[in-house]
């Protein structure tokens, strides 16, 4: 990387910029400070919570509060490529119009398709969708909140006759009881989860219940852990209707008033849901917890049910979804404060790609192609020449047609499907038979890039501006306070060149504020109160003005010029008769099944300091502390049974995707349910041989949503018989392909690999030449040395140069206890003599091992808190912090020191007896 490929990153005023988080749906507001910007590959900022924000109040997780370690140039696509070949940026843009416009003269308009990311501004969005839809002349332009909540949609709209959600975050605070459904929150959406521990702290009376199979960390705050069966989720809430209707706890006068359908969806839950027992058995649940659980909800007003991905990541997911809703309606428990079905989204604009339309089934401003008129209205709005009259391909069935090749040409946009998708194989190969294949991303090198034909440098967050809506639709800004490399450019103006190049005509903007303008006024046009989604008194906004708005709640029009905190406080909705819809719900279990050959239930999500496919978390060591090589959680049971140790490499085989393996080190643990294992949804070729978890998700949708099943699919798990193993860490970047698993762990300035060589495969790896391979990569140099020990088939080696630790390595038939963490840290400065001599040992005499990470703010390991709870007899987490620091920052690990402190102090207590 040269200084031509780049400009320099400054800062574009010396103040604090204010913005919004990169990450997760709860939209934080940040301050952002730029601290040094002489290395302009290598900028400092600082980053604080916006405490003037309505979702954080100043608050960030660990992930935010790091996102200023993300902003290097390190791996960024620095220029267009065609054809693996740096080119200009008209060469490349000529290139993607010329060939879209060729396939669509000998194919049709729905040959081609835009598959784009709720991480894009709201400004792309719109854009792309309007290339698409009104220009282009197909519908097929979907996105990866498909994958997240597209379920949640189709729900709120077959019972509200909108996607509206109702709720604000406030309610969360104001609420008596919140039931978290299908939500590791306190990982997934670390600030709520602090916001609801924050009230539960200040009013103990709350109530909390988690509806899980797994137990999480989030269950730290539960009052009620409902440890349901996979998919049972529509039985248990039909259960609880059914149940309030026989104690005549519904709300009559407001189910008369302002909703249609209420008798025959009680009669639906009635058949099977109105007997408790059968309930019970059916999730996997024991009586009285379902009695307390509907005792509850009987007697709590103020309920809030939050859901998320554990709900909408279902073959019956919209179905699950109105069973909540369901119950909100039976009780009037919407529109007023602490009360609502509130689903949290998963991605920063996620909300934000359903207000312009980025679903393939939806037209912008909450139109659809079902209305007739609504195309009519865009059309004319947008002065469409090609406007499309119909849906198009969702995601699943998009990547199919690119497979059976109907879709010849495919843009991609800041995503990474050939990872996140369903039977993510097929993907791949799918993308491999494309005519062609053009992504805009920010980053070089990822598994979707891989199959380009076009690459575009993207700008992304911190070098981009405009808007993004969080998951209680505040809208919020990103604004840009570093330039990015030289070639990058906005994902919008990429857009607009090529819409111009393809001919069309309205795609000349000159800023995001412009296209802002228009998005609010086609929200407003012809709307007269027909529609929930209407910013229109932002549709003047000036320049000025909209690089100073602030957070607001649309609607933002002139009946609410300042917002509005909840929905439907009037009883009216958008249905065409403006009551709100009960539907009746037949719950449906998931699709495919376990049996004696694939006996495990399959269940992936999120770690708590990665995200998604780990283009930017990856890129800082202190993110990768926390969760360092892909795992597979097992219950003690199940391990038993299998004969497999903690720790061990497993091999996972899907019953429907056996082309492909995940191989992952087995994590023992007695929160995880009989029956089932979890792995995480991280890990792609950039960071492991045979990590991606979502090739073995077969590509079942929910019907109506087209939302995958990515929470239950069926698996074995076997042992990876390994003949030899290894660790090694390394300045330099090692090739492990001859190696069938390794994972690649991000250091602070090294990499550390941790590998295996499958038994009765050998001839693929032959040690003693790897290792010789190894030693003169690394070990080349003029002024560098080379420690070496071999024994009984182990071999170890260190390289030293300038006396600074260049390379150690651990290879044999089992890797001997060694202290990662120490090693690391021998990397950081000019060894000592002690650590020297204690290089090939892997660990230092004397030397404390900290234990796995924790605290990632802190850097603060298992070993230490258990020692410091041990040796000062500390009695609760407050007293952790100030002893240590840890859980003090963001707070995100507190449920963890939570678990630790009260398994120290259980065992301290049964020690002593």
């Amino acid at each position: 990387m040269t200084d031509a490929n780049l400009t320099s990153l400054s800062c574009q005023t010396k103040e604090a910029i204010q913005t919004t988080c990169p990450y997760c749906g709860v939209g934080c507001g940040m301050q952002i400070t730029v601290q040094d910007n002489s290395n302009p590959s290598a900028v400092k900022v600082k980053v604080l919570g916006d405490k003037s924000h309505p979702a954080n109040f100043g608050k960030l997780c660990v992930k935010g509060s790091s996102a200023g370690e993300t902003i290097d140039f390190a791996g960024r696509m620095l220029s267009p490529q065609v054809n693996g070949e740096a080119v200009s940026w008209n060469h490349a843009l000529d290139a993607v119009a010329d060939k879209f416009q060729q396939v669509i003269d000998q194919y049709g308009r729905d040959a081609v398709a835009f598959y784009v990311s709720g991480q894009l501004l709201t400004e792309d969005y719109y854009v792309a969708n309007k290339l698409m839809k009104g220009f282009i002349g197909s519908a097929n332009i979907d996105t990866n909140s498909r994958l997240c909540m597209a379920s949640a949609v189709v729900g709120y709209k077959r019972a509200f006759g909108a996607d509206a959600v109702p709720c604000s975050y406030e309610d969360l605070e104001l609420a008596d009881l919140i039931v978290i459904i299908g939500s590791n929150t306190a990982w997934a959406h670390p600030i709520v989860y602090q916001r609801i521990a924050a009230a539960k702290k200040q009013r103990p009376q709350m109530k909390v219940v988690v509806v899980d199979p797994r137990r999480t960390a989030t269950c730290d705050l539960a009052d009620l852990h409902l440890q349901i069966a996979p998919g049972t989720d529509a039985m248990l809430f039909n259960g609880v209707l059914s149940y309030l209707a026989q104690q005549q706890a519904c709300d009559f006068s407001y189910i008369k008033q302002h909703t249609e359908g209420f008798d025959k969806a009680l009669q639906h839950a009635q058949i099977l849901q109105g007997d408790m027992n059968r309930v019970a058995k059916d999730c996997a649940l024991s009586v009285a917890e379902l009695e307390q659980f509907y005792q509850l909800v009987r007697d709590n007003q103020k309920m809030v049910s939050l859901y998320s991905q554990g709900v909408n990541q279902s073959s019956s997911g919209v179905d699950k979804s109105n069973a909540i809703i369901n119950l909100h309606l039976a009780t009037g428990r919407i529109g007023k404060e602490g009360m609502g079905p509130f689903s949290i989204t998963g991605q920063p604009n996620a909300m934000g790609g359903r207000e312009v339309g980025g679903l393939a089934n939806q037209l912008a401003a909450h139109m659809d192609f079902a209305n007739p008129e609504h195309i009519d209205t865009v059309s004319r709005f947008w002065q469409a020449p090609n406007m499309a009259q119909q849906n198009g391909l969702k995601a699943v069935d998009m990547f199919q047609a690119v497979n059976d090749g109907k879709i010849k040409a495919i843009w991609i946009i800041n995503t990474n499907p050939v990872v996140s998708m369903p039977d993510a194989q097929a993907v791949r190969e799918a993308l491999q038979k494309c005519e062609m294949v053009v992504v805009s991303d920010c980053m070089q090198c990822t598994d979707t890039t891989e199959m380009a034909d076009v690459l575009l440098p993207a700008l992304t967050w911190g070098e981009i501006d405009g808007t993004v809506t969080n998951s209680d639709r505040t809208i919020s800004r990103q604004r840009r306070f570093i330039n990015g490399p030289n070639q990058a450019r906005a994902d919008w103006w990429q857009l607009c060149q090529v819409a111009q190049r393809m001919g069309f005509a309205g795609f000349d903007y000159r800023s995001v504020a412009g296209i802002f303008r228009e998005h609010a006024a086609l929200s407003g046009f012809e709307n007269n109160g027909q529609r929930d989604f209407d910013i229109s008194a932002l549709a003047r906004i000036s320049d000025e003005d909209y690089q100073n708005l602030k957070p607001m709640q649309w609607p933002i029009n002139q009946a609410n010029p300042q917002g509005c905190k909840r929905l439907f406080a009037d009883g009216k909705f958008y249905t065409a008769s403006g009551k709100a819809q009960f539907i009746p719900i037949t719950p449906q279990l998931p699709r495919n099944r376990t049996d004696s050959e694939f006996p495990f239930v399959l269940n992936t999500g999120r770690l708590r300091d990665q995200w998604h496919t780990m283009t930017r978390t990856g890129k800082t060591a202190k993110l990768m502390a926390h969760r360092d090589e892909i795992t597979v959680a097992m219950h003690p049971q199940d391990a038993e049974k299998q004969n497999l140790q903690n720790g061990q490499l497993v091999v996972l085989l899907g019953k429907t995707q056996q082309a492909y393996r995940v191989i992952a080190r087995l994590d023992v643990t007695d929160q995880q349910a009989k029956g089932s294992v979890f792995v995480p949804m991280h890990w792609t070729r950039q960071f492991a041989s045979a990590g991606n978890v979502d090739a073995l998700i077969p590509a079942i949708t929910d019907p109506l949503s087209g939302q995958p099943e990515s929470k239950h699919a069926v698996v074995k798990v076997e042992p990876f018989d390994a003949q030899w193993q290894g660790v090694i860490l390394s300045t330099k970047t090692l090739d492990l392909s001859a190696a069938h698993y390794w994972n690649r762990i991000t250091g602070k300035t090294f990499n550390r690999y941790e590998f295996a060589i499958e038994a009765n495969e050998s001839s693929r790896f032959n040690e003693q030449s790897e290792v010789e391979t190894w030693f003169e990569k690394l070990g080349k140099s003029d002024n560098s040395q080379v420690l070496r020990y071999q024994q009984n088939d182990q071999f170890r080696f260190a390289v030293i140069a300038d006396n600074r630790v260049q390379a150690v390595g651990f290879i044999g038939k089992y890797i001997p206890k060694i202290e990662r963490s120490w090693l690391g840290e021998t990397f950081a400065k000019e060894l000592e003599p002690l650590q020297r001599r204690y290089l090939l040992a892997g660990k230092m005499s004397g030397a404390k091992d900290v234990g796995p990470t924790v605290c990632s703010c802190f850097g603060i390991g298992l070993n230490t808190i258990v020692e410091a709870i041990s040796e000062q007899k500390l009695t609760s987490v407050e007293a952790i912090g100030q002893a240590l620091k840890a859980g003090t920052n963001c707070g995100s690990c507190v449920p963890e020191l939570t678990e630790i402190l009260q398994q120290t102090l259980t065992a301290a207590v049964t020690d002593v007896a």
